[in-house]
């Protein structure tokens, strides 16, 4: 059945606009000028957009469920108007580095999607010159570690275990996503003690730009496309903008919470704001706003990696488990920052949209994929965001499995009222209970496998 939902401002083409979606099937089916006797009509405080894309997230299952999973993780999604996420390959157990443990993962994802779902590889030193089973299997690309991961069974890359990474993706056409830090410069694991600023030391800028120096020459001799995750320090950025005017093919993302969030308010033993590479201060992140606007970060990602509230609050920020939980409140918290610093929201949407699916090539896919667009033939991801209103955020009253998050008591603007995956009203933020009210996510796989129609 045929439905229309229309805004007054819609966001189509880089502008918010007046218009009117229809979809039928799950697709997009025409965009035309805004009727006001459409089926759903939005609030003249809300805007229409398309789902957001994050390529960046850990669900943990199966294995680790009780740091998160299938089920409250693509809830948290719904709930933070993200539509499609790329699951990373760890921390689940086992982590996604063969055919078989992808199919594990395949299995338990099963009847528990909320939004549609891809999944990213892992190149660990075990896998190299075997990545193409899993680009068959059908991951949208690899991550690797160039320092210590922090889970036995993932270990990282060296330097020439990198360029043979990226020589292999190169072959295979596809991406290697990097953590990029080099443990030379890093301090020794272990205890302490609560002062945040001792920790922010044991992770110093020096590590994030030996490690993206080394990504970028490896990429410049190998031409595999290689992309920096969760880019902490600012300082590496102009590496980022030369690279790239050589020519070489990289990309860049930075996430929230360093975006939102500074060294300098970051309270002594709280874990809620270990992650790693750290959050620094507060004049990197305006550099790293200044990296956004001016087009050299390609996306924003959460990198939603929890852990169970047990592992995080260890008041030793050298014990504590490191990890963001963001994929909730992403949008809200840097579009709270974005509007503090007057930049509008249509500058914002490409980060959070079609960026993270350029990141993850989703863009490159055939078929009905969460692209960020809304788009004759594309999904009909849809969201309903109320700029304008504001909450205060409370950890228990979110979607992810353990009440952890940074933001806990700060109020954030940018509430999603709805969101729709494949056409299902997957989430009503105005009806009279909150929660997923249906589980209409798919599986998106590449390389030779298909993409999936239906939820297996």
């Amino acid at each position: 059945m045929p439905i229309s939902t229309a805004s007054r401002r819609t966001w189509l083409d880089g502008s918010l606009v007046p218009a009117t979606v229809h979809h039928e099937g799950g697709l997009v089916t025409g965009v035309e000028a805004f009727d006001p006797a459409a089926d759903v009509v939005l609030p003249e405080d809300q805007v229409l957009l398309p789902g957001l894309v994050d390529s960046h997230v850990h669900l943990d299952e199966p294995g680790r469920t009780e740091w998160e999973g299938f089920l409250t993780g693509t809830a948290a999604a719904a709930a933070g108007g993200v539509t499609t996420v790329v699951d990373m390959p760890l921390n689940s157990s086992p982590v996604t580095t063969t055919p078989a443990a992808l199919e594990a993962k395949r299995a338990a994802a099963a009847g528990k999607l909320a939004v549609d779902l891809a999944y990213w590889g892992g190149a660990v030193p075990e896998n190299l010159g075997q990545l193409g089973a899993l680009h068959e299997a059908g991951v949208v690309g690899y991550k690797c570690f160039l320092s210590p991961s922090g889970i036995d069974e993932f270990g990282h890359l060296d330097a020439r275990g990198l360029e043979e990474a990226l020589a292999e993706v190169a072959s295979l056409g596809s991406v290697l996503a990097v953590h990029a830090e080099d443990p030379a410069y890093l301090g020794p694991d272990g205890p302490l003690g609560p002062d945040y600023a001792t920790f922010l030391a044991s992770r110093p800028p020096a590590s994030e730009r030996e490690a993206v120096r080394a990504v970028i020459a490896a990429s410049r001799r190998t031409g595999g496309r290689a992309h920096v995750v969760h880019l902490s320090d600012a300082g590496c950025l102009d590496d980022v903008r030369a690279a790239r005017a050589a020519g070489v093919p990289l990309t860049v993302e930075t996430c929230p919470h360093y975006l939102t969030l500074t060294a300098e308010q970051v309270p002594p033993g709280s874990g809620a704001f270990k992650c790693c590479p750290p959050i620094r201060g507060a004049a990197n992140r305006d550099l790293l706003w200044e990296g956004l606007l001016d087009g050299t970060v390609d996306a924003v990602v959460s990198d939603h990696s929890p852990a169970t509230a047990e592992l995080k609050s260890n008041p030793d920020l050298g014990l504590a488990w490191g990890g963001i939980s963001g994929l909730q409140t992403g949008l809200s918290a840097v579009w709270t920052e974005a509007r503090r610093r007057g930049v509008p929201l249509e500058r914002l949407l490409p980060l959070l949209t079609t960026g993270p699916a350029r990141v993850a090539g989703l863009d490159r896919l055939p078929g009905p994929v969460g692209r960020g667009r809304l788009a004759v033939g594309e999904p009909a991801h849809l969201v309903a965001l109320a700029p304008e209103a504001e909450r205060v955020v409370v950890a228990e009253e979110l979607e992810h499995r353990n009440p952890v998050t940074p933001w806990h008591g700060a109020r954030l603007a940018g509430v999603v009222t709805a969101t729709w995956v494949h056409g299902v009203l997957t989430r009503d933020a105005s009806g009279p209970g909150a929660g997923v009210l249906a589980r209409a996510g798919r599986e998106v796989l590449a390389g030779g496998a298909v993409v999936q129609g239906a939820p297996r």
